[in-house]
């Protein structure tokens, strides 16, 4: 079946809304409220008006399912000059604030207004005068910037199936809110930021440390050190043509972060080797000497805030392991100072991490300062006035904490803690090394659930899943309540394709990006000289020299934590 928009013929298929059609043509219809993951479309911004021939008046075309033969107008002069009067109408109660947003340059209803040709006002609001949510770490909310189009609702809902926000109050005072229109910090919100994201607007932020990192960098008392997360350069390098690899963009950080005055820059990667050591020797400690099964993995701060917040009954299925970025701040915080003489001067630590989360996982658990987003990483280095983009700018990363393996360079996307945990687990238990076939590639991709089986011994078959984003993870909760999970591990990473899809990501990320930016980590583990946890010799090197082996009470002190149930800040 077929449609014409705008003088071109577009198929479709059954059930296709015309707004879809169009965009699978690559027709572009302007829409401030539409998301693909919608069961119902909203139709609440109106800025996708179309006019369809045989139709007295325009219609949303995000709600209009396609019919064969249909005539669609989308640019005709009666549907501009409507919905430029919708954006002016939108435009009459915004606060007047576009210098000093953290949207500016990246807004969406700034970029409609400057294509629809608005320059001066037609409609005079009442300004609203919501008060500002600054209470959670990670997160802060300006109702006065929402535009009420409910894409954070959606998402909030239908994708990440957490509800933490919806449409609050009747009217002139309606706004997005937790309920009760409550904190953040006290509402049933997991900090995902996902719903910064999808925000059109700068109603929905993460909350700034970049003016703090400044600060350290400017403090005569204080050595500041950056780590960079997997899945950082692996997006980094979308915006900077003269970057092409991850290793290599990764390199292009460090270089740019010693010159904006941080003294060394580590990798991530590093502990999440470390992290696999400890996670899957507690896997294996759980499934030959008894403990809580399935397992989950606790990498990922938006779910383990999920379970203490929501389903506090699944603390004991937690791994005790602290994340990478807690790792590395763990392990720089006491190892670093014996390597370089700080003179007498304070070590701030800074995370580079994709994630909005790991904010509040820092400010939760105190092994980080300061933790940069994706975004805020670009926001600090124009403030320096460095580019990733300079000829020559790439350094190697800092001993002691620089060596990776392929297999935690895989932690940036969903299935790679779950890959690179069976490779290490199977050594532990048979002495050998896995031969990937192609079954544990399985584990990986954007599917919603995976899953895997790997025979260990005789007798011992681990089986495994991986939940990718955490609106996925409601059947494989259900079996484990009524005792019925067959699994032994559980990878649950929050935001859909992992890390790479992560809320701190920039604004643009869609389902073709994230599997871009997985398809380069699969790159980097595929051609790594080590391609498992515990072929990496600064990991082994920190267990004979400090931690002695997983798991044990020196580990335990420094790379395990414990969980509050119902915690709010």
């Amino acid at each position: 079946m077929s449609i014409t928009i705008n003088g071109r013929t577009v198929d479709f298929n059954p059930g296709d809304t015309v707004l879809k059609a169009a965009r699978q043509a690559g027709i572009h219809i302007p829409s401030l409220c539409a998301l693909d993951c919608a069961v119902q479309p909203a139709g609440a911004c109106r800025v996708c008006i179309v006019e369809v021939e045989g139709m007295p008046r325009v219609q949303t075309s995000c709600t209009l399912l396609a019919t064969h033969g249909m005539v669609v107008h989308t640019h005709s002069p009666k549907v501009l000059k409507l919905r430029r009067n919708i954006v002016e109408l939108l435009l009459a109660s915004h606060p007047d604030d576009c210098l000093y947003c953290g949207r500016n340059g990246n807004c969406e209803l700034a970029a409609l207004a400057l294509q629809l040709g608005v320059r001066e006002r037609h409609y005079l609001g009442a300004k609203k005068a919501h008060a500002l949510d600054v209470s959670s770490p990670a997160l802060m909310r300006d109702p006065n910037k929402c535009i009420l189009c409910g894409r954070c609702v959606t998402v909030c809902h239908l994708q990440q199936k957490v509800g933490a926000i919806d449409f609050v109050g009747r009217g002139f005072r309606t706004q997005v809110a937790p309920g009760f229109a409550s904190g953040i910090n006290v509402s049933g919100c997991i900090l995902c930021g996902q719903c910064v994201r999808a925000c059109p607007t700068g109603a929905l932020m993460e909350k700034s440390a970049v003016a703090d990192v400044l600060a350290a960098l400017a403090d005569p008392n204080k050595v500041a050190v950056a780590q960079v997360a997997p899945a950082v350069p692996a997006t980094l390098l979308e915006a900077h043509p003269g970057l092409r690899t991850v290793p290599g963009t990764l390199e292009a950080v460090a270089g740019a972060f010693r010159r904006a005055g941080f003294q060394a820059v580590f990798d991530t990667t590093w502990a999440a080797d470390l992290t696999i050591m400890e996670e899957a020797s507690e896997l294996v400690q759980r499934v030959t000497s008894g403990g809580a099964l399935p397992m989950f993995t606790s990498c990922s701060p938006g779910w383990i805030r999920y379970v203490e917040l929501h389903r506090p009954d699944l603390i004991p299925h937690l791994s005790t392991c602290k994340s990478p970025q807690q790792m590395a701040g763990s392990a720089i915080k006491a190892f670093y100072p014996q390597r370089v003489d700080l003179k007498g001067k304070g070590l701030y630590v800074v995370s580079l991490m994709p994630c909005t989360a790991k904010k509040y996982e820092a400010h939760d658990l105190g092994d980080v300062d300061a933790v940069l987003t994706t975004r805020e990483v670009e926001d600090l280095l124009a403030r320096c006035g460095l580019s990733l983009d300079t000829p020559g700018i790439g350094v190697p990363l800092d001993a002691p904490f620089a060596e990776s393996t392929g297999a935690g360079r895989l932690f940036g996307g969903t299935g790679g803690v779950m890959e690179a945990a069976v490779r290490t687990a199977y050594k532990l238990v048979t002495g050998h090394e896995l031969h990937e076939g192609p079954k544990l590639t399985d584990l990986r991709g954007t599917r919603g659930v995976k899953t895997l089986d790997v025979q260990v011994a005789a007798g011992l078959t681990l089986h495994c899943a991986v939940v990718n984003g955490l609106g996925e993870v409601g059947p494989i909760l259900e079996e484990v309540t009524a005792g019925k999970s067959p699994y032994h591990f559980v990878e649950v990473m929050t935001c859909p394709g992992g890390c790479v899809g992560g809320g701190g990501q920039p604004y643009a990320t869609d389902g073709r990006t994230v599997l871009g930016r997985l398809d380069r980590l699969y790159e980097v583990d595929r051609n790594a000289t080590h391609r498992r946890s515990h072929e990496n010799e600064e990991v082994q090197s920190l267990y004979r020299d400090h931690l002695e082996a997983p798991l044990s009470e020196q580990s335990h002190h420094l790379l395990h934590r414990r969980y509050t149930p119902g915690e709010r800040d």
